[in-house]
């Protein structure tokens, strides 16, 4: 017997042109955050595996640059290793300083460029990676309910950079500030953003959840 949708199961999916909006929002509010940190902060370990701020930065102004046959090419001289791929990307635009590092990010704030045509999966990207530094540095961000649930409901749907959707399988996730629901099983409640960065892996979000499934989540995620 299939089991009946929960009352408050509904899939708000944004527009492409909406999740491209919102990107380019949320690219901008990154770039003015991070516009008068000092040197020192932009050296500062971020939340995704050994990089720092500044790496995070340009592996952001990576995913804008990269089309679908370069980020294809790419990936085939990195033998398939996302790792030595990213890393690569990373490199290549990352400035000789923080400044310039800064200012090829915002040289594509307003990019439609992507390795794939997954537009929420970029809208996860810059929104995950934005508290990744943000956090660190004690910089606090809650972007609109309206975008995190667009990208929770991506990241629910379907494992693509990270394995959220494995992770919350028989799980159900509520989110206390907004109207994003999926799923049954033992519940999990945060807001958007702590359930969007928990399906993410990212181990700063699991204090902010509560219920009978975190366990579970926090077992069953895995880091960037």
């Amino acid at each position: 017997m299939t089991a009946r949708p929960h009352p408050r199961d509904h899939d708000p999916t944004l527009s492409t042109s909406a999740l491209w909006s919102a990107i380019h929002t949320e690219r901008a509010a990154l770039a003015s955050d991070l516009a008068d940190i000092s040197a020192e902060e932009w050296s500062t370990p971020s939340l995704c595996a050994e990089w720092t701020v500044e790496e995070v930065v340009a592996h952001l102004t990576a995913a804008a640059s990269t089309a679908r046959l370069a980020w294809v090419r790419s990936i085939v001289a990195a033998r398939f290793r996302p790792a030595v791929h990213n890393q690569r990307r990373l490199v290549e635009h990352l400035g000789t300083s923080p400044t310039q590092t800064l200012e090829r990010f915002q040289a594509v704030v307003t990019s439609t460029v992507a390795p794939s045509g997954h537009t929420a999966a970029w809208l996860g990207e810059v929104i995950v990676h934005g508290e990744d530094v943000r956090r660190p540095l004690g910089i606090v961000r809650t972007p609109p309910t309206r975008t995190t649930a667009a990208v929770a409901h991506f990241f629910a749907r379907q494992d693509f950079a990270v394995n959220s959707r494995s992770a919350v399988k028989g799980l159900r996730l509520e989110a206390s500030d907004g109207p994003f629901a999926v799923g049954t099983g033992p519940l999990v409640t945060g807001s958007t953003l702590a359930l969007v960065l928990a399906m993410a892996g990212r181990a700063s979000a699991y204090e902010e959840l509560t219920g009978p499934g975190v366990a579970e989540l926090v077992e069953r995620a895995q880091p960037a």
